[in-house]
């Protein structure tokens, strides 16, 4: 019955992943805070099991995303495998990192979070093409940082590795095919990760593998994958920046309940 009860949300976060064009994660841990308190979850894990949940799910939604870019060429493999390596590492270190927050307090970083990727997208703040092409070390350093927070943030990263390969002069499409394909190894790794660190954990519900919730891990891939593809259709017909500020709007309300 729970597994029903996820089918919607998987539908409605995909249809806004693919609308907007950013990850389902910032999309699927609030909305898995909300359901999970409303279930009565313990609040001293229902964090941690949103955003491994979160991370989860990822794995499958990206998978799909990363085939197509790799049809189109667009997919930069040497600066993948470098930025790889560094995120193997960050996102090991980030789950550890999160396991180590109280729920709360997680909540509230992922509160800000929240309010800082609704004004990026709210005032469409890009940044500018300022240095060349990144060499081995910076994309290994730049791959730890970016695994380690979208690890705490329970994302697949393209909030922060797109930004970062279009500020050292990437051009766009490649920059955003390239986050695509890291964004799988960081859900990977993350998610095997959150489940190691909740598997002792005594305050989880029924049906969890450490600090993942089956029931919404199933019913949020089965529907997520088809409507992302909805909403990327979707986006060609209605006016993209009216339905960015409103999407902010919607990021900075979640944010602010988060931190109060």
């Amino acid at each position: 019955m729970e597994f029903l009860l996820y089918l919607p949300l998987g539908a409605v976060a995909g249809v806004l992943a693919g609308l907007f064009g950013i990850g389902g994660g910032i999309i699927i841990v609030p909305v898995l805070v909300f359901s999970f308190t409303a279930q009565g979850f313990d609040p001293a894990v229902l964090t941690h099991l949103a955003v491994g949940t979160s991370l989860a799910t990822i794995v499958f939604t990206s998978i799909n995303s990363v085939i197509a870019h790799h049809r189109r060429g667009a997919v930069l493999w040497p600066l993948f495998v470098w930025l790889t390596a560094g995120i193997l590492v960050g996102a090991v270190l980030g789950s550890l990192t999160a396991a180590a927050i109280q729920g709360p307090m997680l909540q509230k970083i992922i509160g800000v979070f929240a309010i800082a990727v609704g004004l990026q997208m709210g005032l469409d703040l890009k940044p500018r093409a300022s240095r060349g092409v990144p060499g081995k070390s910076a994309l290994g350093l730049a791959g730890v940082v970016i695994g380690w927070a979208s690890a705490i943030f329970g994302i697949g990263g393209g909030s922060l590795t797109v930004p970062f390969l279009t500020w050292r002069s990437v051009p766009m499409p490649q920059a955003v095919a390239t986050s695509a394909a890291c964004g799988l190894p960081i859900a990977l790794c993350s998610a095997l990760s959150f489940m190691a660190v909740g598997w002792s954990e005594t305050h989880l519900p029924a049906w969890s593998l450490g600090f993942v919730y089956l029931p919404a891990l199933l019913g949020i891939a089965a529907t997520s994958m088809f409507f992302a593809r909805f909403g990327a259709n979707l986006a060609h017909r209605l006016p993209p920046r009216l339905l960015k500020r409103l999407f902010a709007l919607q990021l900075s309300a979640v944010g602010l309940y988060f931190l109060f």
